[in-house]
């Protein structure tokens, strides 16, 4: 039984988050503690009720934590919870899954215009006090989004924000899903991953969305780079294991797709030597995606709706887990 309001102390524990500031400026009147080192998370892990982690959770705690009885992960992935052991313990779990959705389909769709815009040149320029002159060449000259055809590969709520995104510019948007059954939303079609490389060579942009598992693990390999147009472009917001990376590499040389746009690498950060970073037909972020100003405050309005259904032994949490 989790303890009552004016009982209970939450760990927020993240290197550079500001959870607890955020949570402080609301006056719950509950009491709470911040770690930004797992030492410090080792030492003091004991005094929480509930823990509210990412990267900095591992398995240990859930022995050396004795009073713990409730986890809101910072982050919508959950591979590092040992579930079962959780489970025995009595200890919940819940996800922040669709905490940074808006954010991760703004930057997949900032990611569409620096593309089609030739942005990342212009900046390149600009460091290099370059004033481009106007291009004779169509196929080098910028260009509009309207009209254009863009694939999203998985349509939950990240895919499926950047298709009314897309819409919004005049796009054709075709979205792909594990049920497509569960509804196109914004998308103009849906369909299941088995029918990507029908639609393939249709694409303007393809735009990766999706979670990596078994299914989508180089869902964009040598075939499939094989099936899209010389003129199209990659924009990878989701893992960099879902794309083939030396097929890409290689798709990128041959002239075999126009560019990417990659928020994701397989490793992170890119080896010191790999060609990506030379690459002019392809830009990268550092996996910024779905950094944004009211992430803290997204994990927390979840966190806070998750206690209330646990004082109120609701049996069913937001984004529930374990």
């Amino acid at each position: 039984m989790i303890p009552p309001r004016d009982a209970i102390t939450i760990c927020f524990a993240h290197a550079a988050y500001q959870m607890k500031t955020c949570f402080d400026a609301l006056n719950t009147g509950i009491a709470s503690f911040e770690v930004r080192d797992r030492a410090e998370l080792d030492r003091r892990a004991h005094e929480a009720d509930v823990i509210v982690a990412s990267g900095m959770w591992h398995n240990g705690l859930i022995e050396s934590a004795s009073r713990l009885q409730f986890i809101q992960s910072i982050s919508s992935g959950t591979d590092q919870y040992d579930k079962p052991a959780l489970a025995a313990r009595g200890i919940r779990l819940a996800s922040a899954a669709g905490v940074n959705a808006r954010a991760v389909a703004e930057h997949a769709i900032g990611l569409i215009l620096a593309m089609s815009r030739r942005l990342p040149e212009a900046r390149d320029n600009q460091a290099r006090r370059v004033w481009r002159g106007m291009i004779g060449d169509l196929s080098q000259r910028e260009d509009e989004l309207g009209g254009k055809t863009l694939l999203v590969v998985g349509l939950g709520r990240i895919g499926g924000r950047l298709a009314q995104l897309a819409k919004a510019f005049d796009m054709t948007v075709i979205g792909f899903r594990r049920d497509p059954a569960a509804g196109a939303g914004a998308a103009d079609s849906v369909h299941g991953l088995q029918a990507l490389t029908e639609h393939l060579p249709k694409a303007d942009f393809v735009a990766l969305t999706c979670p990596l598992t078994p299914e989508t693990r180089h869902v964009i390999d040598a075939a499939a780079l094989g099936l899209m147009k010389p003129s199209a472009t990659l924009i990878n917001v989701a893992r960099g294991g879902c794309v083939d990376e030396a097929a890409l590499i290689a798709a990128l040389r041959a002239g075999q797709i126009a560019g990417a746009a990659l928020d994701c690498t397989d490793p992170e950060p890119p080896a010191p030597d790999s060609v990506l970073w030379g690459m002019e037909n392809v830009f990268i972020t550092p996996h910024t995606g779905g950094e944004t100003t009211q992430y803290e405050n997204n994990v927390i309005a979840i966190l806070l709706e998750n206690l209330e259904r646990l004082w109120h032994h609701n049996p069913e949490l937001k984004n529930q887990v374990v």
